[in-house]
């Protein structure tokens, strides 16, 4: 007999089951912080033999999603590596010619060819990053990021 009685109490008790966009408090959606209002793009990245990654420093903001293009146009073989700022954020999925990898981790990417890849995250932990071609020694090679 104590059974339903304790039943019925913790379900006078408990939470809605099924949230509506009105119960969202943050203003992010349903969708958390993968939201549409949530997202940003970044300017993309270029890699391009004796050419600079990119026009400006990143300023990031954690618990925002960001997607940004990295774009190859094959003159030669390029890195990125910064296995910091890699570390430093949750990468939702990276896509390639319509392939979508959804990746536990990454150090660096590699084009051998022209090419296109679109990877999308969370900025998570604040601080001082960067990307940059590996063996260079350029600022121009290198894009300073900070996530706040």
């Amino acid at each position: 007999m104590r059974f339903p009685i304790l039943t019925a109490t913790l379900a006078m008790l408990a939470l809605p089951v099924c949230a509506t966009a009105e119960d969202d408090e943050g203003g992010f959606g349903l969708a958390g912080l993968l939201s549409g209002k949530n997202k940003q793009d970044l300017p993309p990245i270029t890699l391009s033999a004796g050419m600079p990654l990119a026009d400006a420093p990143w300023v990031l903001k954690s618990g925002t999603y960001y997607e940004f293009m990295i774009e190859g146009d094959g003159s030669q073989e390029l890195a990125l590596v910064g296995p910091e700022f890699f570390r430093a954020i949750w990468i939702d999925e990276i896509v390639v010619e319509g392939l979508e990898i959804r990746p536990l981790g990454l150090d660096s990417v590699e084009f051998d060819e022209a090419g296109k890849m679109e990877i999308g995250f969370v900025a998570i932990k604040p601080g001082r990053y960067y990307l940059k071609v590996p063996g260079s020694t350029g600022e121009t090679q290198r894009l300073e990021i900070t996530i706040k």
